[in-house]
């Protein structure tokens, strides 16, 4: 894997038992995803995208095939690894937010560095820089039910980017939300990348939102049809 390549997927297959049929979410994908690159992997409901998705992040293990992230081989991990792996290399953003609904903004995007034992002030510092990159200055002490659902999702982009991940998953990051709050949202991730040099996974069922991305993965009944 040369120093540029922080993805590389080949060969991968999932295959779900449904009763005494065999299910193939993926099957036999194979890519690689450069360092500051966006990706949006594009596919219908069923099409695989979110399994992949799930494959990259340490979220699902793949019955074949090799998942390399960050130069590590995480298809071969135990949940323990993952979860370490998950911690030091990777950020979520979820459809759904995902916020804790008792924390306000700031004290949401402080959660992930509570687990890598930062320290308190130092938490805070990064945290309120996450949330003014974001534009959310104003909003710090709003909890997520005195937010609307595009607000709570740039505090979703905050907390994922607050611990400098190498690569940013993002499943269906503006699913909820309407056609001005989605292209506000793909907007941030985008200039997120360019500036920072980030390396950002986004998959969607959108063209419209696909065309923010480098690159656009197509994927159909758990194969990969074009790469463009």
């Amino acid at each position: 894997m040369d120093s540029e390549e922080v993805i590389r997927v080949k060969d991968l297959y999932k295959i779900f038992k449904l009763g005494k049929e065999r299910v193939r979410a993926l099957n036999g994908v194979s890519f690689s995803v450069q360092k500051g690159e966006f990706v949006a992997i594009v596919g219908t409901s069923g099409s695989g995208k979110s399994t992949l998705l799930n494959m990259l992040a340490g979220l699902e293990k793949p019955t074949k095939g090799e998942v390399v992230v960050a130069g590590e081989h995480i298809e071969k991990y135990n949940e323990q690894q993952l979860v370490r792996f998950r911690r030091e290399h990777v950020g979520f953003i979820f459809q759904a937010y995902n916020l804790m609904s008792t924390l306000n903004a700031v004290d949401n995007v402080e959660m992930p560095m509570i687990f890598r034992g930062v320290g308190r002030e130092a938490r805070r510092k990064k945290a309120l820089k996450a949330l003014e990159m974001v534009g959310l200055k104003k909003y710090i002490s709003h909890r997520p039910n005195e937010m609307s659902g595009g607000q709570q999702q740039r505090v979703g982009i905050a907390r994922a980017v607050v611990v400098d991940p190498e690569i940013i998953f993002a499943d269906e990051p503006t699913g909820n939300l309407d056609s001005v709050s989605s292209r506000e949202i793909l907007d941030i991730l985008q200039k997120m990348v360019r500036e920072d040099r980030r390396t950002l996974v986004m998959v969607t069922h959108d063209d419209e939102l696909a065309g923010y991305a480098d690159r656009i993965i197509r994927i159909k009944d758990g194969i990969i049809q074009s790469v463009q």
